[in-house]
């Protein structure tokens, strides 16, 4: 399998406001063009933190560990509307509450991106999607910690979790 590189995404202004369009292959070949996603920061009642593990497949930070969900919006869509298609395709979860937590502007060498960061507590059944997700499971906030900086989790979880969790 391989991400789409001609998906079209929605262009932002810091605000979200929509500026234009590009394909997924532009916004992540180093241009920096500002395009929105979605984040959703899974616990269970007993303050764990469900991880999901990229499929080296993809084309950014692929085989790390990384938020429970995270996607990027289509054209016309919502952040809402975003976060609950993601939500359903990567981990066949309807049914919960999602509590928005803040949005920030994360930038790598490769892209920048408008993140909507959301958290739940869930303890239902996860069904990790096998076509988009290499499975997942539940971290201890010390198991967090002693994994950052240690090249198994994404740059982009580690420095929203630091900011928003820890």
């Amino acid at each position: 399998m391989k991400d789409n590189l001609k998906e079209r995404f929605p262009i932002v202004d810091e605000y979200g406001n929509v500026t234009g369009a590009a394909t997924r292959g532009e916004c992540h070949n180093g241009s920096k063009l500002l395009h929105p996603v979605v984040h959703l920061h899974v616990f269970n009642s007993r303050g764990e933190v469900y991880l999901q593990k990229r499929p080296e497949w993809k084309d950014i930070q692929p085989g790390k560990w990384d938020t429970a969900v995270g996607g990027h919006m289509d054209y016309g869509e919502t952040p809402e509307e975003a976060l609950r298609r993601e939500v359903s395709e990567e981990l066949g979860i309807t049914d919960f509450e999602p509590e928005r937590i803040g949005k920030y502007v994360f930038e790598s060498a490769r892209e920048r991106e408008l993140v909507y960061v959301n958290s739940t507590t869930y303890d239902g059944e996860i069904h990790p999607s096998e076509q988009e997700l290499d499975g997942g499971r539940f971290w201890t906030i010390d198991e967090i910690r002693d994994a950052i900086g240690k090249e198994k989790l994404t740059p982009n979880f580690e420095s929203e979790f630091q900011k928003f969790f820890l």
